[in-house]
């Protein structure tokens, strides 16, 4: 009994060093096998991440589309939950914002647990017209169309909302408020919130929406429904929620003076995951409760009707669903840095994960395998590619992760990688894109190939 003890702890600290098994920072799912390697269960069942790419080959993305479908559902239920405790008037809705990650095996089951959608363009509307012309959208789903409406855009919008889809455009600038003078649908309308918020976009100049005193001088707005705003995205407090939404709603308050079919305000995104483990991060049931508690008070003080309200929480629903995943091919040593080295990767940056060059984004890195080794190194990343900024050091700190083993490879994951990165990828030095795996009901399942040469080589006319 005693063994069995000891051997518990033991895992658990593994566990625990790694920051693994958590629901607070998005890894309850994962856990260390007892040959030390990656698990990532899926109810009772669990997949094997170095037996996978013993399969497969690396550099590998794979994409859960479970986690997906439970952070739609869980979303949904716990604002359902507290319209109901605190009486709140109003509906929820969630509209999955498709530019987070448009690929099938991610909107697909976002939809499939009742999610709407939100369009940022043409192209993006197309492939919802391609759904409902397949049969795989409910007709009841509703579709916000944000971004510049181009003359393709509005005619796609047109065409769908006269088969009977919900399409609701946002409006924009002055341009956009005279062309929707002939649109029969509903419309939304956005403003530019003057408040700013600690989090992950720069926001001292924004081109898109009206300004308060603008959108009040508008008077009557034709067919208006919606009142939308963006602050930003990756907010880091809840604080940076709470006070745009109070200022909204005070303009919701004045707006339905003269616009009393307005009934619905879309907060847009925001909504952050804790991708340093090692910091305290808001929880979406926390966050959740604050705005419905907010906007019920905020309401009642103003004595105006309950609006339904909008969430498009892209990156906290898919950025836990992925993990990309990377050989370590190479070491060199760090110069006058501490004995630290450089492990080079077979994989780009760069190309696979552009946040990390583009916004200095920093990541959750863990071994595939090589789990319980005692002898770890403090390393930098380095890209495959010929570009110095190629390169991943944890914001100038250090990652640590097991030394090299003389006879077996090292794998290393990055993980909450589901958000903006297949969309943002590029082929730097022609580098070719991941392979793509779906692990879904017990299954892996190849949904794009590694691309070959050749096939990198044709994007470029040869």
């Amino acid at each position: 009994m005693a063994k069995k003890k000891t051997s518990r702890r033991k895992k658990n600290g593994y566990r625990k060093f790694w920051q693994l098994g958590r629901e607070e920072v998005n890894t309850a799912h994962f856990d260390i096998s007892e040959k030390g390697t990656l698990i990532v269960r899926e109810g009772n069942y669990q997949y094997n991440i170095n037996d996978i790419l013993r399969q497969h080959g690396t550099p590998t993305e794979i994409f859960f589309p479970t986690i997906v479908e439970n952070r739609v559902r869980d979303l949904i239920e716990t604002f359902n939950a507290y319209i109901k405790i605190t009486g709140y008037k109003g509906r929820f809705r969630y509209h999955y914002p498709m530019k987070v990650n448009q690929n099938r095996e991610c909107v697909l089951p976002a939809v499939a647990e009742g999610a709407n959608l939100d369009v940022a363009s043409a192209n993006e509307l197309y492939l919802v017209k391609r759904m409902i012309e397949q049969d795989k959208f409910n007709e009841k789903i509703r579709v916000i169309c944000n971004g510049p409406k181009t003359d393709r855009y509005m005619g796609l919008i047109e065409e769908l909302r006269g088969k009977g889809l919900v399409v609701v455009p946002i409006i924009e600038d002055m341009v956009e408020l005279e062309r929707m003078n002939k649109f029969k649908g509903e419309v939304g309308i956005r403003v530019d919130l003057n408040v700013k918020v600690k989090s992950h976009w720069d926001k001292r100049y924004n081109r898109f929406g009206f300004t308060e005193e603008e959108l009040l001088a508008l008077g009557k707005i034709r067919n208006l429904s919606v009142l939308h705003y963006h602050v930003s995205s990756q907010i880091e407090h809840i604080t940076g929620f709470i006070q745009p939404l109070k200022r909204a709603l005070a303009l919701y308050a004045k707006m339905r003076e003269k616009n009393p079919q307005l009934d619905t305000l879309d907060i847009g995104g925001g909504a952050g995951v804790p991708y340093d483990k090692r910091k305290r991060f808001y929880s979406g049931k926390s966050l959740i409760s604050q705005i419905v508690k907010t906007a019920k008070r905020q309401c009642d003080k103003l004595d105006v009707k309950h609006p339904n309200l909008i969430a498009e929480w892209g990156r906290y629903v898919v950025a836990p669903a992925q993990m990309t995943i990377y050989k370590v091919i190479a070491e060199k040593e760090v110069y006058n840095k501490g004995g630290n080295s450089w492990y080079v990767i077979n994989g780009s940056f760069m190309n696979d994960l552009l946040d990390t060059w583009a916004i200095k984004q920093k990541w959750h890195v863990v071994p595939v395998n090589h789990m319980r080794d005692h002898k770890l190194a403090h390393v930098w990343l380095a890209g495959s590619s010929c570009d110095s900024d190629d390169k991943y050091t944890a914001g100038g700190s250090y990652i640590t992760l097991p030394r090299l083993p003389e006879e077996d490879d090292l794998f290393v994951a990055f993980l909450d990688t589901g958000a903006y990165q297949d969309a943002l990828a590029s082929h730097h030095c022609l580098l070719s894109s991941p392979l793509k795996l779906t692990a879904q009901n017990g299954e892996i399942k190849v949904a794009r190939k590694r691309e070959t040469p050749e096939e990198v080589g044709k994007q470029f006319g040869w």
